[in-house]
């Protein structure tokens, strides 16, 4: 190739750029609604789920991680938040955001737009601010006394459980995320998220980064809230423990349901306090995925593995702003979601009844465990 051919090439490719930007000017350019001002309060946690005062204030949180326009008619910050809630809170997959007269920008700018703000709230300084499990005793007596205070069961300082958040089928040929290994159970791609949460739905800790064929034990002992748990109770410090359900391995650390207790037993007590008190997880899950639709089953989310782990981890931190800052969640919406993505298959359950002298752990988990069947029937009578 010559140098005039080079030339032409170059000035071809050139003249494209200008022409796209020339038209997401153009559509920029359409008078976009100010949503602080033109929506109630009522109809801005409708359409962005957040309220309008905790909205500008994680504005304010992620400006520094968010580019600043370098042209009049470049998109502000503000718009790029406003764009990448509506989407997680639509998950319509971009469409109805573009069109969206609060929005008002292109197709490709709201992909960019989503890429940059899910990165920015993945920022360690953002993400440990409002997702962290209890770093010292008085964050851990505070929840423990929490759950004791609504539900009369001692030690409890979260609930677990995974959920699998869909998403497309990663491609074939990739070394680093295979296509097979994301099929749950259930059939289809998914990335099983681990969450656990307090008593007021807030959630803790959250893992999403494993495909969807992992069961939740594997996830359990992948957690990095697993050593600590167990490093508390090597201290000696035996009265703070998990729930979790008959899928994972009784502890002292995990608590789980008895297996067929005899009717109106102690044990059977205990697995009714024990299931009030395990529900929170799927209501956290199920207010999650309310308010952040892109999360549901049927939306599923259109990306590598890699972004939608770091849009899931988003949701959890504007679901705990959310919490923390008890805004409402309104009907916003008809969409079935009694399929949570939480799946327990009876062949998968423990078997956690049966004594088992090779294995330490678990004789103290059932030591545990009977303990507080002994607490929770003393107390019934008294």
């Amino acid at each position: 190739m010559d140098d005039l051919d080079l030339f032409e090439d170059l000035q071809a490719i050139e003249n494209l750029e200008l022409i796209e930007m020339d038209a997401e000017i153009v559509h920029n350019a359409r008078e976009a609604l100010n949503p602080f001002q033109h929506l109630s309060d009522r109809q801005f946690i409708g359409m962005y789920r957040l309220s309008k005062e905790l909205c500008q204030h994680l504005i304010d949180m992620i400006r520094p991680f968010i580019k600043e326009p370098s042209r009049r008619s470049a998109l502000t910050v503000e718009r790029k938040v406003l764009t990448a809630l509506r989407f997680l809170a639509a998950g319509s997959y971009q469409l109805d955001v573009g069109e969206n007269s609060h929005s008002s920008v292109s197709q490709p700018s709201v992909s960019r737009i989503l890429e940059e703000f899910v990165n920015a709230m993945n920022q360690p300084s953002i993400f440990e601010k409002y997702v962290h499990f209890p770093r010292n005793f008085e964050e851990l007596n505070g929840i423990r006394q929490q759950f004791y205070n609504k539900y009369s069961f001692p030690g409890i300082i979260g609930v677990i459980d995974c959920t699998h958040i869909a998403i497309v089928p990663p491609k074939s040929e990739d070394n680093l995320y295979p296509e097979h290994i994301y099929v749950n159970r259930k059939g289809y791609h998914s990335i099983n998220t681990q969450l656990i949460c307090d008593s007021n739905l807030q959630i803790l800790n959250v893992s999403a980064k494993f495909p969807g064929s992992a069961n939740d034990a594997c996830v359990w002992n992948s957690s990095s809230v697993k050593p600590f748990v167990m490093n508390l109770h090597e201290r000696g410090h035996s009265s703070y423990f998990l729930l979790g359900d008959s899928g994972y391995a009784l502890r002292p650390w995990l608590m789980t349901p008895y297996l067929d207790p005899a009717p109106r037993s102690p044990e059977a007590l205990y697995n009714d306090s024990f299931c009030s008190i395990r529900s929170i997880i799927e209501r956290c899950i199920g207010v999650l995925k309310m308010r952040f639709r892109c999360l549901l089953k049927h939306r599923v989310l259109h990306y590598t593995p890699n972004k939608a782990s770091k849009i899931i981890n988003t949701c959890v931190v504007l679901h705990n702003m959310c919490i923390m800052d008890n805004v409402p969640l309104l009907d916003i919406g008809e969409d079935d979601i009694t399929d949570l993505g939480i799946y327990q298959q009876l062949e998968e359950s423990v078997n956690n009844d049966v004594a088992d002298i090779r294995n330490p752990e678990l004789a103290n988990g059932r030591r545990v465990r009977q303990q507080i069947v002994e607490s929770l029937f003393n107390a019934q009578n008294n």
